[in-house]
């Protein structure tokens, strides 16, 4: 997906992974000037400590290694409730769930799209739509999260 940065990730993950999270993905996010995000989890959840001390090891790894041109800001954080999906695995594991989905290019006219995510087939992410099911692949995903569920209070965002 091209909000995840494949080199990115290969550089940032074996520093996160050493401070014992797992680097959830990462996204750059263009602007006059750049925003790095770092998501990062573990199984007891994810604090502020937990960020600062992960934002201090990617900061001097990206200092060496100077991978982004230009000014950015670096931001590590929880995934939180309406975790961002980036990989195949992110859409196996929270298949079952409901999730909010843009396309990088409009199918039949529209971007967005909500759905029970339903995993993967065939290598393409499976949403089911009413009675209608949606198959994408993950090149053609902008950006896919999950919609938090609050009991009977779902929260829908875009």
């Amino acid at each position: 997906m091209p909000r995840d940065s494949a080199e990115l990730r290969a550089l940032l993950e074996p520093a996160v992974t050493a401070l014992g999270f797992d680097l959830v993905g990462v996204e750059f996010v263009h602007g006059k000037s750049g925003l790095l995000r770092v998501y990062i989890d573990h199984e007891n959840g994810i604090t502020v400590e937990d960020c600062k001390q992960v934002s201090y090891q990617v900061s001097g790894l990206l200092d060496v290694e100077d991978p982004i041109r230009g000014k950015y800001t670096l931001e590590v954080s929880s995934p939180g409730l309406d975790r961002p999906l980036f990989r195949a695995a992110d859409f196996e594991r929270f298949a079952g769930q409901q999730i909010n989905l843009r396309l990088v290019a409009p199918l039949d006219g529209r971007r967005k799209f909500s759905g029970v995510l339903k995993g993967l087939r065939d290598g393409q992410v499976v949403i089911q739509m009413d009675d209608e099911e949606l198959l994408v692949s993950l090149d053609e995903i902008e950006r896919a999260r999950l919609v938090p569920d609050f009991g009977s209070h779902r929260v829908e965002s875009a």
